[in-house]
Protein backbone atom coordinates (compact mmCIF):
# COMPACT_ATOMS: atom_id res chain seq x y z
CA UNK A 1 0.00 0.00 0.00
CA UNK A 2 3.18 2.38 0.87
CA UNK A 3 4.24 1.16 -2.61
CA UNK A 4 1.05 2.39 -4.47
CA UNK A 5 1.46 5.51 -2.86
CA UNK A 6 4.56 6.35 -3.44
CA UNK A 7 4.64 5.44 -7.04
CA UNK A 8 1.33 7.82 -7.30
CA UNK A 9 3.47 10.41 -5.59
CA UNK A 10 6.31 10.09 -7.92
CA UNK A 11 4.08 10.00 -10.79
CA UNK A 12 2.61 13.33 -9.55
CA UNK A 13 5.82 15.13 -9.06
CA UNK A 14 6.75 13.96 -12.34
CA UNK A 15 3.49 15.27 -13.85
CA UNK A 16 4.18 18.84 -11.86
CA UNK A 17 7.80 18.97 -13.03
CA UNK A 18 6.37 18.81 -16.58
CA UNK A 19 3.81 21.71 -15.80
CA UNK A 20 6.51 23.37 -14.74
CA UNK A 21 8.71 22.73 -17.64
CA UNK A 22 6.60 23.40 -20.19
CA UNK A 23 5.72 26.81 -18.39
CA UNK A 24 9.57 27.86 -18.43
CA UNK A 25 9.45 26.63 -22.20
CA UNK A 26 6.58 29.00 -23.13
CA UNK A 27 7.94 32.31 -20.93
CA UNK A 28 11.67 31.70 -22.84
CA UNK A 29 9.90 31.70 -26.18
CA UNK A 30 8.28 35.06 -25.90
CA UNK A 31 10.53 36.73 -24.59
CA UNK A 32 13.30 35.00 -27.46
CA UNK A 33 10.18 36.32 -29.46
CA UNK A 34 10.26 40.10 -27.86
CA UNK A 35 13.78 40.31 -28.72
CA UNK A 36 13.52 39.15 -32.37
CA UNK A 37 10.62 41.75 -32.86
CA UNK A 38 13.19 44.37 -31.27
CA UNK A 39 16.02 43.49 -34.03
CA UNK A 40 13.52 43.47 -36.66
CA UNK A 41 12.09 46.89 -35.96
CA UNK A 42 15.96 48.06 -35.69
CA UNK A 43 16.96 46.57 -38.87
CA UNK A 44 13.78 48.17 -40.54
CA UNK A 45 14.53 51.15 -39.19
CA UNK A 46 18.52 51.19 -40.83
CA UNK A 47 17.57 49.60 -44.09
CA UNK A 48 14.82 52.63 -44.58
CA UNK A 49 18.01 55.09 -44.09
CA UNK A 50 19.71 53.63 -47.25
CA UNK A 51 18.20 55.17 -50.76
CA UNK A 52 16.83 52.19 -52.58
CA UNK A 53 17.55 51.09 -56.48
CA UNK A 54 14.65 51.11 -58.97
CA UNK A 55 14.48 49.88 -62.51
CA UNK A 56 16.82 51.74 -64.60
CA UNK A 57 14.31 51.89 -67.40
CA UNK A 58 12.87 55.05 -65.39
CA UNK A 59 16.38 57.80 -65.40
CA UNK A 60 14.52 59.82 -63.07
CA UNK A 61 14.19 57.58 -60.38
CA UNK A 62 17.15 55.77 -60.98
CA UNK A 63 18.85 57.81 -58.39
CA UNK A 64 16.63 57.26 -55.50
CA UNK A 65 14.62 59.77 -53.66
CA UNK A 66 14.42 61.03 -50.02
CA UNK A 67 11.21 62.51 -48.94
CA UNK A 68 11.43 63.86 -45.58
CA UNK A 69 8.97 64.71 -43.59
CA UNK A 70 7.07 65.40 -46.90
CA UNK A 71 3.45 63.90 -46.62
CA UNK A 72 3.02 63.87 -50.66
CA UNK A 73 5.45 61.11 -51.49
CA UNK A 74 4.27 58.48 -49.06
CA UNK A 75 3.52 56.08 -51.44
CA UNK A 76 6.13 54.55 -54.33
CA UNK A 77 6.85 56.63 -57.21
CA UNK A 78 4.51 56.67 -60.43
CA UNK A 79 4.69 57.36 -64.03
CA UNK A 80 1.56 59.76 -63.90
CA UNK A 81 1.29 63.15 -65.86
CA UNK A 82 2.31 64.62 -62.04
CA UNK A 83 5.48 62.81 -61.90
CA UNK A 84 7.90 64.87 -63.46
CA UNK A 85 7.06 68.11 -61.44
CA UNK A 86 6.59 66.31 -58.27
CA UNK A 87 10.87 65.14 -59.04
CA UNK A 88 11.84 68.42 -59.66
CA UNK A 89 11.42 69.43 -55.96
CA UNK A 90 12.99 66.63 -54.41
CA UNK A 91 16.80 65.82 -53.99
CA UNK A 92 18.69 63.71 -56.45
CA UNK A 93 21.91 61.75 -55.22
CA UNK A 94 24.72 61.98 -57.99
CA UNK A 95 27.64 59.65 -58.62
CA UNK A 96 30.86 60.39 -56.55
CA UNK A 97 32.82 61.02 -59.95
CA UNK A 98 31.42 64.68 -60.30
CA UNK A 99 31.53 65.16 -56.92
CA UNK A 100 34.30 64.19 -54.85
CA UNK A 101 33.86 62.56 -51.47
CA UNK A 102 36.47 65.19 -49.97
CA UNK A 103 34.48 68.26 -50.75
CA UNK A 104 31.15 66.20 -50.23
CA UNK A 105 31.87 64.37 -46.84
CA UNK A 106 28.58 64.73 -45.21
CA UNK A 107 26.92 66.53 -47.44
CA UNK A 108 23.60 65.46 -49.66
CA UNK A 109 24.93 66.35 -53.63
CA UNK A 110 21.70 68.05 -55.60
CA UNK A 111 21.68 67.34 -59.22
CA UNK A 112 23.21 70.38 -60.67
CA UNK A 113 20.90 71.03 -63.47
CA UNK A 114 18.40 72.30 -61.08
CA UNK A 115 17.60 75.88 -60.80
CA UNK A 116 17.94 77.48 -56.66
CA UNK A 117 14.41 78.24 -57.46
CA UNK A 118 12.94 74.53 -57.66
CA UNK A 119 14.58 73.67 -54.90
CA UNK A 120 13.89 74.25 -50.54
CA UNK A 121 15.61 76.47 -48.85
CA UNK A 122 17.44 73.78 -47.37
CA UNK A 123 18.92 71.91 -50.27
CA UNK A 124 20.21 75.35 -51.84
CA UNK A 125 23.45 75.23 -50.03
CA UNK A 126 24.18 71.43 -51.32
CA UNK A 127 22.56 72.71 -54.71
CA UNK A 128 25.29 75.27 -54.64
CA UNK A 129 27.93 73.22 -53.85
CA UNK A 130 26.64 70.68 -56.56
CA UNK A 131 27.08 73.29 -59.22
CA UNK A 132 30.80 74.30 -58.12
CA UNK A 133 31.73 70.85 -58.67
CA UNK A 134 30.08 70.68 -62.21
CA UNK A 135 31.83 74.01 -63.40
CA UNK A 136 35.27 72.18 -62.27
CA UNK A 137 35.30 70.80 -66.12
CA UNK A 138 37.34 72.77 -67.93
CA UNK A 139 36.17 72.41 -71.97
CA UNK A 140 38.40 74.22 -74.86
CA UNK A 141 37.08 77.33 -75.97
CA UNK A 142 39.18 78.28 -78.92
CA UNK A 143 36.56 76.37 -81.13
CA UNK A 144 32.84 77.89 -80.96
CA UNK A 145 31.62 74.76 -82.77
CA UNK A 146 33.64 72.53 -80.48
CA UNK A 147 31.50 71.23 -77.26
CA UNK A 148 28.94 73.94 -77.63
CA UNK A 149 26.71 72.37 -75.72
CA UNK A 150 28.52 71.91 -72.72
CA UNK A 151 29.96 75.50 -73.11
CA UNK A 152 26.55 76.59 -73.03
CA UNK A 153 25.30 74.67 -70.12
CA UNK A 154 28.54 75.49 -68.47
CA UNK A 155 28.23 78.87 -68.57
CA UNK A 156 24.31 79.32 -67.88
CA UNK A 157 25.21 77.17 -64.33
CA UNK A 158 27.75 79.75 -63.71
CA UNK A 159 25.37 83.00 -64.15
CA UNK A 160 23.24 80.95 -61.90
CA UNK A 161 26.19 80.67 -58.96
CA UNK A 162 26.97 84.66 -59.77
CA UNK A 163 23.15 85.09 -59.25
CA UNK A 164 23.26 83.08 -56.28
CA UNK A 165 25.49 84.75 -54.13
CA UNK A 166 25.02 88.30 -55.48
CA UNK A 167 21.46 87.69 -53.73
CA UNK A 168 23.35 87.04 -50.63
CA UNK A 169 21.70 83.66 -50.32
CA UNK A 170 25.07 81.53 -50.23
CA UNK A 171 26.57 80.56 -46.92
CA UNK A 172 30.04 79.95 -46.97
CA UNK A 173 30.90 76.93 -45.48
CA UNK A 174 34.09 74.61 -45.16
CA UNK A 175 32.73 72.29 -48.24
CA UNK A 176 31.65 75.61 -50.34
CA UNK A 177 34.97 77.23 -49.86
CA UNK A 178 37.11 74.19 -50.79
CA UNK A 179 34.60 74.28 -53.71
CA UNK A 180 34.78 77.33 -54.99
CA UNK A 181 38.42 77.67 -54.76
CA UNK A 182 38.78 74.36 -56.27
CA UNK A 183 36.45 75.40 -59.42
CA UNK A 184 38.68 79.17 -59.91
CA UNK A 185 41.87 76.97 -59.38
CA UNK A 186 40.83 74.28 -62.40
CA UNK A 187 39.01 77.04 -64.71
CA UNK A 188 41.89 80.29 -64.04
CA UNK A 189 45.35 78.97 -63.18
CA UNK A 190 46.33 77.92 -66.34
CA UNK A 191 50.16 78.83 -68.46
CA UNK A 192 50.56 81.42 -71.36
CA UNK A 193 51.96 80.27 -74.28
CA UNK A 194 54.95 82.13 -74.92
CA UNK A 195 53.69 83.40 -78.63
CA UNK A 196 50.80 85.57 -76.24
CA UNK A 197 54.17 87.88 -75.40
CA UNK A 198 55.86 90.29 -77.34
CA UNK A 199 59.55 89.82 -78.24
CA UNK A 200 60.62 93.58 -78.47
CA UNK A 201 58.55 95.24 -75.64
CA UNK A 202 57.99 94.75 -72.12
CA UNK A 203 54.45 93.84 -72.75
CA UNK A 204 51.73 95.65 -74.84
CA UNK A 205 53.19 99.03 -76.60
CA UNK A 206 50.84 102.47 -76.15
CA UNK A 207 50.47 101.77 -80.01
CA UNK A 208 49.77 97.93 -79.65
CA UNK A 209 46.05 96.34 -80.26
CA UNK A 210 45.61 94.35 -77.12
CA UNK A 211 44.48 90.89 -77.32
CA UNK A 212 41.86 89.04 -75.93
CA UNK A 213 40.84 86.00 -74.50
CA UNK A 214 37.95 83.38 -76.70
CA UNK A 215 37.22 81.96 -73.57
CA UNK A 216 36.27 85.55 -72.07
CA UNK A 217 32.91 84.70 -71.89
CA UNK A 218 33.75 81.34 -69.11
CA UNK A 219 36.42 83.67 -67.08
CA UNK A 220 34.90 86.62 -66.77
CA UNK A 221 31.93 84.81 -64.42
CA UNK A 222 34.48 82.72 -62.89
CA UNK A 223 36.03 86.21 -61.99
CA UNK A 224 32.77 87.49 -61.20
CA UNK A 225 32.42 84.80 -58.65
CA UNK A 226 35.11 84.84 -57.42
CA UNK A 227 35.35 88.78 -56.66
CA UNK A 228 32.20 88.18 -54.94
CA UNK A 229 33.54 85.67 -52.66
CA UNK A 230 36.63 86.95 -51.47
CA UNK A 231 34.51 90.39 -50.67
CA UNK A 232 31.44 88.17 -48.75
CA UNK A 233 33.70 85.49 -47.02
CA UNK A 234 35.44 85.49 -43.31
CA UNK A 235 38.77 85.49 -44.29
CA UNK A 236 39.41 83.10 -41.04
CA UNK A 237 37.43 80.50 -42.51
CA UNK A 238 38.84 81.23 -45.81
CA UNK A 239 42.47 81.66 -45.13
CA UNK A 240 43.12 77.35 -45.12
CA UNK A 241 41.99 77.47 -48.87
CA UNK A 242 43.13 81.15 -49.92
CA UNK A 243 46.69 80.50 -49.28
CA UNK A 244 50.04 81.44 -50.34
CA UNK A 245 49.91 78.92 -53.18
CA UNK A 246 46.56 79.84 -54.25
CA UNK A 247 47.72 83.70 -54.03
CA UNK A 248 50.84 83.03 -56.58
CA UNK A 249 49.17 81.21 -59.22
CA UNK A 250 46.78 84.16 -59.04
CA UNK A 251 49.88 86.64 -59.59
CA UNK A 252 51.03 84.54 -62.28
CA UNK A 253 47.79 85.29 -64.11
CA UNK A 254 48.63 88.84 -64.55
CA UNK A 255 50.93 88.28 -67.28
CA UNK A 256 48.20 87.34 -69.07
CA UNK A 257 47.51 89.80 -72.77
CA UNK A 258 43.69 90.43 -71.78
CA UNK A 259 43.44 94.13 -70.21
CA UNK A 260 39.87 92.68 -68.99
CA UNK A 261 41.18 89.79 -67.36
CA UNK A 262 44.11 92.04 -65.38
CA UNK A 263 41.44 94.81 -64.69
CA UNK A 264 39.06 91.95 -62.67
CA UNK A 265 42.75 90.37 -61.43
CA UNK A 266 44.14 94.21 -60.16
CA UNK A 267 40.71 94.08 -57.90
CA UNK A 268 40.81 90.77 -56.81
CA UNK A 269 44.08 91.16 -55.51
CA UNK A 270 42.98 94.35 -53.64
CA UNK A 271 40.40 92.65 -52.01
CA UNK A 272 42.64 89.85 -50.49
CA UNK A 273 45.33 92.19 -49.92
CA UNK A 274 42.73 94.17 -47.81
CA UNK A 275 40.96 91.36 -46.12
CA UNK A 276 43.42 88.73 -45.69
CA UNK A 277 45.71 91.04 -43.43
CA UNK A 278 47.82 87.23 -42.50
CA UNK A 279 48.72 87.26 -46.54
CA UNK A 280 49.82 90.97 -46.70
CA UNK A 281 53.94 90.30 -46.00
CA UNK A 282 53.92 87.49 -48.19
CA UNK A 283 51.78 89.49 -51.06
CA UNK A 284 54.73 92.22 -51.01
CA UNK A 285 57.03 89.92 -50.99
CA UNK A 286 55.83 88.06 -54.36
CA UNK A 287 55.26 91.36 -56.09
CA UNK A 288 58.88 92.23 -55.31
CA UNK A 289 60.05 89.19 -56.73
CA UNK A 290 58.24 89.61 -60.32
CA UNK A 291 59.73 93.29 -60.54
CA UNK A 292 63.23 92.27 -60.01
CA UNK A 293 62.55 89.52 -62.38
CA UNK A 294 60.89 91.87 -64.99
CA UNK A 295 63.49 94.60 -64.61
CA UNK A 296 66.82 92.75 -64.56
CA UNK A 297 66.17 89.35 -66.68
CA UNK A 298 63.14 89.52 -69.35
CA UNK A 299 61.97 92.99 -69.34
CA UNK A 300 59.08 91.01 -70.59
CA UNK A 301 55.39 91.59 -68.42
CA UNK A 302 52.05 92.67 -69.49
CA UNK A 303 50.75 93.12 -65.92
CA UNK A 304 53.23 95.22 -64.09
CA UNK A 305 50.46 98.64 -64.55
CA UNK A 306 47.91 96.80 -62.86
CA UNK A 307 50.07 95.63 -59.82
CA UNK A 308 51.60 99.25 -59.09
CA UNK A 309 48.37 100.96 -59.21
CA UNK A 310 47.32 97.86 -56.26
CA UNK A 311 50.42 99.36 -54.68
CA UNK A 312 49.78 103.32 -55.14
CA UNK A 313 46.49 102.53 -52.35
CA UNK A 314 48.46 99.82 -50.58
CA UNK A 315 51.22 102.79 -49.86
CA UNK A 316 49.02 105.82 -48.98
CA UNK A 317 47.86 103.45 -46.41
CA UNK A 318 51.22 102.47 -45.17
CA UNK A 319 51.30 103.48 -41.29
CA UNK A 320 54.33 106.40 -39.97
CA UNK A 321 57.40 106.10 -39.67
CA UNK A 322 57.89 103.76 -42.74
CA UNK A 323 59.30 100.51 -42.07
CA UNK A 324 62.60 99.76 -43.39
CA UNK A 325 61.00 96.84 -45.93
CA UNK A 326 58.68 99.54 -46.97
CA UNK A 327 61.84 102.21 -48.20
CA UNK A 328 63.29 98.69 -49.63
CA UNK A 329 60.36 98.56 -51.93
CA UNK A 330 61.02 101.73 -52.98
CA UNK A 331 65.00 101.74 -53.31
CA UNK A 332 64.90 97.97 -55.20
CA UNK A 333 61.59 97.99 -56.93
CA UNK A 334 60.21 101.12 -57.59
CA UNK A 335 63.24 103.42 -58.61
CA UNK A 336 64.95 100.40 -60.65
CA UNK A 337 61.59 100.16 -62.50
CA UNK A 338 62.75 103.81 -64.55
CA UNK A 339 65.43 101.61 -66.59
CA UNK A 340 63.60 99.50 -69.15
CA UNK A 341 62.16 100.82 -72.08
CA UNK A 342 59.19 99.80 -71.82
CA UNK A 343 58.48 102.44 -69.09
CA UNK A 344 56.12 104.35 -70.61
CA UNK A 345 53.21 101.67 -70.44
CA UNK A 346 53.34 101.90 -66.07
CA UNK A 347 55.19 105.11 -65.82
CA UNK A 348 52.12 107.05 -64.92
CA UNK A 349 51.15 104.47 -62.14
CA UNK A 350 54.83 104.06 -61.37
CA UNK A 351 55.01 107.88 -60.40
CA UNK A 352 51.78 108.08 -58.60
CA UNK A 353 53.87 105.34 -56.05
CA UNK A 354 56.95 107.20 -55.89
CA UNK A 355 55.03 110.31 -55.04
CA UNK A 356 53.06 108.80 -52.24
CA UNK A 357 56.06 107.36 -50.89
CA UNK A 358 57.65 110.88 -50.63
CA UNK A 359 54.16 112.20 -49.42
CA UNK A 360 54.93 109.98 -45.92
CA UNK A 361 58.62 110.75 -45.71
CA UNK A 362 59.57 113.84 -47.15
CA UNK A 363 63.37 112.63 -46.61
CA UNK A 364 62.87 110.48 -49.28
CA UNK A 365 63.14 113.04 -52.26
CA UNK A 366 67.17 113.06 -51.99
CA UNK A 367 67.68 109.23 -52.56
CA UNK A 368 64.71 109.12 -55.25
CA UNK A 369 65.99 112.05 -57.44
CA UNK A 370 69.58 110.63 -57.02
CA UNK A 371 68.13 107.40 -58.66
CA UNK A 372 66.03 109.35 -61.39
CA UNK A 373 69.26 110.97 -62.38
CA UNK A 374 70.78 107.22 -62.63
CA UNK A 375 68.29 106.03 -65.06
CA UNK A 376 68.04 109.47 -67.01
CA UNK A 377 67.77 108.65 -70.72
CA UNK A 378 70.60 109.02 -72.56
CA UNK A 379 69.39 108.38 -76.60
CA UNK A 380 65.78 108.38 -75.92
CA UNK A 381 63.99 111.53 -75.96
CA UNK A 382 60.08 110.13 -75.05
CA UNK A 383 61.66 108.59 -71.79
CA UNK A 384 63.02 111.82 -70.96
CA UNK A 385 60.15 113.89 -71.37
CA UNK A 386 58.61 111.36 -69.09
CA UNK A 387 61.22 111.59 -66.41
CA UNK A 388 61.02 115.67 -66.25
CA UNK A 389 57.05 115.17 -66.09
CA UNK A 390 57.93 113.54 -62.83
CA UNK A 391 60.72 115.10 -61.62
CA UNK A 392 58.42 118.27 -61.72
CA UNK A 393 55.78 116.70 -59.58
CA UNK A 394 58.60 115.42 -57.39
CA UNK A 395 59.69 119.20 -57.21
CA UNK A 396 56.79 120.46 -56.05
CA UNK A 397 56.55 118.89 -52.59
CA UNK A 398 60.17 119.31 -51.93
CA UNK A 399 61.14 120.94 -48.79
CA UNK A 400 64.11 123.22 -49.27
CA UNK A 401 66.53 120.96 -47.14
CA UNK A 402 65.73 117.93 -49.16
CA UNK A 403 65.85 120.51 -52.61
CA UNK A 404 69.74 122.15 -51.08
CA UNK A 405 71.22 118.41 -51.29
CA UNK A 406 70.77 117.44 -54.68
CA UNK A 407 70.52 121.05 -56.62
CA UNK A 408 73.74 120.86 -58.24
CA UNK A 409 73.59 117.85 -59.62
CA UNK A 410 69.81 118.26 -60.61
CA UNK A 411 70.30 121.80 -62.81
CA UNK A 412 73.84 120.12 -64.25
CA UNK A 413 70.87 117.42 -65.97
CA UNK A 414 68.30 120.25 -66.53
CA UNK A 415 70.92 122.14 -68.05
CA UNK A 416 71.72 119.49 -71.17
CA UNK A 417 67.65 119.03 -71.03
CA UNK A 418 67.74 122.61 -72.13
CA UNK A 419 70.35 122.23 -74.81
CA UNK A 420 68.84 119.26 -76.56
CA UNK A 421 68.64 119.35 -79.89
CA UNK A 422 65.18 117.76 -79.99
CA UNK A 423 62.95 120.83 -79.47
CA UNK A 424 60.12 118.69 -77.25
CA UNK A 425 62.81 118.15 -74.64
CA UNK A 426 64.19 121.54 -74.76
CA UNK A 427 60.65 123.07 -74.19
CA UNK A 428 59.89 120.67 -71.30
CA UNK A 429 62.74 121.74 -69.67
CA UNK A 430 61.64 125.37 -70.04
CA UNK A 431 58.46 124.59 -68.64
CA UNK A 432 60.24 123.85 -65.43
CA UNK A 433 60.39 127.66 -64.80
CA UNK A 434 56.47 127.80 -64.96
CA UNK A 435 55.89 126.23 -62.33
CA UNK A 436 55.44 128.50 -59.15
CA UNK A 437 56.97 126.00 -56.70
CA UNK A 438 59.80 125.58 -58.70
CA UNK A 439 60.43 128.95 -59.27
CA UNK A 440 60.73 129.97 -55.84
CA UNK A 441 63.14 127.02 -55.26
CA UNK A 442 65.29 128.56 -57.55
CA UNK A 443 64.94 132.06 -56.60
CA UNK A 444 65.43 130.75 -53.24
CA UNK A 445 69.05 129.20 -54.56
CA UNK A 446 69.70 131.78 -57.36
CA UNK A 447 73.17 132.23 -56.75
CA UNK A 448 73.78 128.41 -57.27
CA UNK A 449 71.72 127.58 -59.79
CA UNK A 450 71.96 130.71 -62.04
CA UNK A 451 75.13 130.15 -62.86
CA UNK A 452 75.02 126.23 -63.79
CA UNK A 453 72.32 127.35 -66.59
CA UNK A 454 73.15 130.37 -67.66
CA UNK A 455 75.81 129.06 -69.78
CA UNK A 456 73.16 127.04 -71.79
CA UNK A 457 70.41 129.73 -72.13
CA UNK A 458 73.54 131.64 -73.97
CA UNK A 459 74.17 128.63 -76.03
CA UNK A 460 70.34 128.86 -76.93
CA UNK A 461 70.28 131.76 -77.73
CA UNK A 462 73.33 132.01 -80.42
CA UNK A 463 72.77 128.58 -81.85
CA UNK A 464 69.53 126.82 -81.34
CA UNK A 465 67.30 125.82 -83.94
CA UNK A 466 63.83 126.01 -83.11
CA UNK A 467 62.04 129.36 -82.94
CA UNK A 468 59.84 127.88 -79.60
CA UNK A 469 62.64 127.40 -77.65
CA UNK A 470 64.47 130.59 -78.48
CA UNK A 471 61.34 132.46 -77.29
CA UNK A 472 61.54 130.75 -73.83
CA UNK A 473 64.49 130.60 -73.87
CA UNK A 474 64.84 134.74 -74.00
CA UNK A 475 61.92 134.73 -71.11
CA UNK A 476 63.82 132.47 -68.53
CA UNK A 477 66.76 135.36 -69.38
CA UNK A 478 64.56 137.98 -68.44
CA UNK A 479 62.76 136.33 -65.11
CA UNK A 480 66.71 135.94 -63.95
CA UNK A 481 67.68 139.59 -65.12
CA UNK A 482 63.96 140.46 -62.57
CA UNK A 483 65.27 137.94 -59.80
CA UNK A 484 69.11 139.28 -59.85
CA UNK A 485 70.45 141.56 -62.26
CA UNK A 486 74.24 141.65 -60.71
CA UNK A 487 74.12 138.13 -60.54
CA UNK A 488 73.01 137.73 -64.45
CA UNK A 489 75.86 140.69 -65.40
CA UNK A 490 78.37 138.39 -63.46
CA UNK A 491 77.26 135.32 -65.09
CA UNK A 492 77.30 137.12 -68.46
CA UNK A 493 80.99 138.44 -67.56
CA UNK A 494 82.60 134.90 -66.39
CA UNK A 495 81.04 133.39 -69.53
CA UNK A 496 82.95 135.73 -71.80
CA UNK A 497 86.24 135.33 -69.75
CA UNK A 498 85.82 131.81 -70.27
CA UNK A 499 84.95 132.49 -74.23
CA UNK A 500 87.97 134.17 -74.15
CA UNK A 501 90.11 131.85 -72.26
CA UNK A 502 88.67 129.02 -74.88
CA UNK A 503 89.99 131.24 -77.47
CA UNK A 504 93.33 131.67 -76.48
CA UNK A 505 93.86 128.26 -75.45
CA UNK A 506 92.37 127.46 -79.48
CA UNK A 507 94.82 129.50 -80.93
CA UNK A 508 97.76 127.69 -79.05
CA UNK A 509 96.16 124.24 -80.67
CA UNK A 510 96.33 125.64 -83.90
CA UNK A 511 99.66 126.96 -83.83
CA UNK A 512 101.27 123.85 -81.91
CA UNK A 513 99.53 121.82 -85.04
CA UNK A 514 100.86 123.75 -87.78
CA UNK A 515 104.65 124.15 -85.67
CA UNK A 516 104.58 120.16 -86.16
CA UNK A 517 103.43 120.13 -90.07
CA UNK A 518 106.34 122.71 -90.85
CA UNK A 519 108.93 120.18 -88.60
CA UNK A 520 107.35 117.44 -90.60
CA UNK A 521 107.97 119.45 -94.19
CA UNK A 522 111.58 120.04 -93.06
CA UNK A 523 112.57 116.44 -92.18
CA UNK A 524 114.11 114.19 -95.21
CA UNK A 525 111.98 111.90 -96.73
CA UNK A 526 113.40 108.08 -96.83
CA UNK A 527 111.57 105.02 -98.51
CA UNK A 528 113.01 102.48 -96.41
CA UNK A 529 112.68 104.49 -93.17
CA UNK A 530 109.17 103.76 -91.08
CA UNK A 531 107.74 107.03 -89.89
CA UNK A 532 108.36 107.21 -86.13
CA UNK A 533 104.84 108.52 -83.70
CA UNK A 534 105.33 110.95 -81.69
CA UNK A 535 103.24 112.29 -78.99
CA UNK A 536 102.36 115.76 -78.35
CA UNK A 537 100.81 117.02 -75.56
CA UNK A 538 98.45 119.90 -76.88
Amino acid sequence: MQYCVGVVTGAQVLAKHRKCHSSCSLQSRRVSCAENCCITAMLKQILSKIPRKFPKSDPLDSTGIDCGNDSTCSGPPTNGGNSFSSRLNVVKRVSSAVFPASIMAGMEAVDPHLSFKDVSNLQKQNLFVSKLNLCCEVSDCSDPDKNAVQQDLKHQVLIDLVDFVSSGSAKFTEPAIAAICKMCANNLFRVFPPKYRTVNTGGETEDEEPMFDPAWSHLQSVYDLLLRFVSSVDAKAAKKHVDHAFILRLLELFDSVDPRERDCLKTILHRIYGKFMVHRPFIRKAVSNIIYHFVFETERHNGIAELLEIFGSVISGFALPLKEEHKIFLWRALIPLHKPKSVGIYHQQLTYCVVQFIEKDPRLTSPVIKGLLKYWPVTNSQKELMFISELEEILEMTGMDEFQKIMVPLFRRIRCCLNSSHYQVAERAHLLWNNERILKLIEHNRQVIVPLVFSALEQNTLNHWNQSVLIQTQHIRKMFCEMDEELVLACQRKLEEQDSLSSVEAEKRRLTWERLENAADLQPRADNILPVSCSVTC
